[in-house]
């Protein structure tokens, strides 16, 4: 484990090094999720891409609770190394993944027993809640699988190996990429091969996780019971507030797809067709929070408060430029989608006001994200919370519904778009004048007290 790589060089190196990475790992698996999707609408069958939609509603708020775990893993993390304590970091990577898993498998559970109620409440109805249903019964189990590889991942990043927690994403992408069609179309299984390509792809996940920062790298030590115990406290101040950031992605997204409902499956089809367009297109934009935060981490750890400023500023330009080039990008390739997922009518409409409309909002979402970074990685993540809360849980549902009765399915996304802009300009100043003011007002460490002596740190690096 380093002693801090963030803690010279350029700020804006990091920033591209670290938010590239990412992107390309989170947008390569997101476009073999919209691959998935795209296998699925060659059945002919409307209701199943309805389904993935509906199901990829409720899924999303466990998905969200995963990285917000994985956001508190990396902040522990990366203050302990930029502080010089690398045993420290060791012990409370492998707290933090039993805490993780712990948490999760209560989601999940919950999830499953919960799912024809919550799917009925989204709107769905019929057929569609039902293959819905099922597939939210075969995945969720695997989500706490997927924990061990997202914590590792953080730690990854948190240690400054960008590249290798691309590897994880990147590789167990390409195993879904190969298998998915395989499985939906010429093995003939339809939503269930779906469902069994994702839990391949969480099975990879953990595996490779595991692999690059337990045994190939040596940042994670086996937890006991009295690491667990000592940890437990610090992360879950970190933890609480970063999962509560992270649900309120899902709560806005599930709001809206209450709000999409009516207008039919054409228009419910084609949501979920912009939810994936948003996940590929704006892949850098949503890696930066957490490519950005072990940089954060480090420097706040050792106290070099000129850079913290210098990264929040570099990480806002990254973000302006990458969103007006995929704005222009998501443009040109409308066309090309509509036609791909066979959208006519409403549902192209959908897709058009949000590649034409919509994606100007990421301006400000994307800031939004930095801003989150700052708050959960310099001791205030309560702000990422009722920021994030403000505009997908108060704002973006009444204003998405005002603009429905006016424009129909399309307004619901020019609604998602204005909200998304007044909330991210606000947050974006509030962190700025935050990180300004850090060094005469520096926030208190969340675990100053050292834990016990760990007895073998280096017990599982590779010999």
């Amino acid at each position: 484990m380093s002693q801090g790589r963030f803690l010279t060089g350029s700020t804006m190196g990091h920033v591209v090094r670290m938010t590239a990475t990412g992107a390309m790992g989170i947008t390569f698996v997101f476009l073999v999720d919209a691959a998935n999707l795209l296998w699925l609408s060659q059945l002919g069958e409307p209701q199943l891409v309805a389904a993935i939609g509906f199901a990829f509603a409720i899924q999303y708020f466990s998905v969200s609770a995963s990285v917000g775990l994985m956001i508190a893993a990396t902040a522990m993390v990366s203050r302990s190394i930029g502080a010089g304590q690398p045993d420290r970091a060791r012990r409370q990577a492998g707290a933090a993944m039993v805490i993780a898993a712990s948490i999760l498998t209560v989601v999940a559970t919950l999830v499953i027993l919960a799912r024809h109620d919550l799917l009925a409440l989204a709107g769905g109805t019929g057929e569609t809640a039902r293959l819905a249903a099922r597939y939210l019964a075969m995945t969720m189990p695997s989500l706490v699988i997927m924990s061990f590889g997202m914590v590792a991942s953080g730690v990854l990043r948190a240690d400054g190996f960008g590249a290798k927690a691309m590897y994880v994403t990147l590789l167990s992408g390409a195993l879904l990429m190969v298998i998915d069609p395989i499985l939906i179309l010429w093995m003939g299984l339809g939503l269930d091969g779906a469902a069994i390509g994702l839990i391949l792809f969480r099975v990879a996940l953990m595996g490779l996780g595991l692999y690059f920062a337990a045994w190939q790298h040596g940042l994670v030590a086996m937890p006991d019971r009295v690491a667990v115990a000592e940890v437990l406290r610090p992360y879950l101040v970190i933890a609480t507030p970063a999962i509560a950031t992270q649900m309120a992605t899902p709560a806005g997204n599930y709001f809206l797809t209450m709000v999409m409902a009516p207008f039919g499956d054409d228009a419910v089809a084609a949501w979920a067709v912009v939810g994936r367009l948003t996940v590929v297109a704006f892949g850098g934009v949503f890696a930066l929070s957490g490519a950005v935060g072990g940089i954060f981490g480090q420097n706040y750890g050792a106290g070099l408060y000129d850079r913290l400023r210098s990264t929040y500023r570099d990480a806002l330009i990254f973000c302006l430029i990458y969103t007006l080039v995929m704005w222009g990008a998501l443009v040109l390739a409308t066309p090309f989608v509509v036609q791909a997922f066979a959208l006519t009518g409403q549902g192209a409409e959908v897709v058009w006001a949000f590649t034409t409309v919509g994606v100007g909002g990421f301006v400000f979402i994307g800031a939004l994200f930095v801003s989150n970074a700052a708050f959960n990685n310099l001791g205030k993540p309560g702000r990422s919370t009722l920021v994030n809360w403000i505009k997908d849980g108060l704002l973006t549902w009444p204003v998405a519904a005002w603009m429905g009765l006016y424009f129909g399915a399309a307004g619901v996304i020019y609604g998602q778009a204005a909200a998304g802009a007044l909330v991210g300009l606000a947050s974006a100043i509030w962190g700025w004048r935050f990180v300004q003011r850090l060094e005469a007002d520096p926030v208190p460490a969340l675990d100053p007290e050292p834990l016990r002596p760990y007895p073998n740190p280096e017990r599982f690096r590779r010999r």
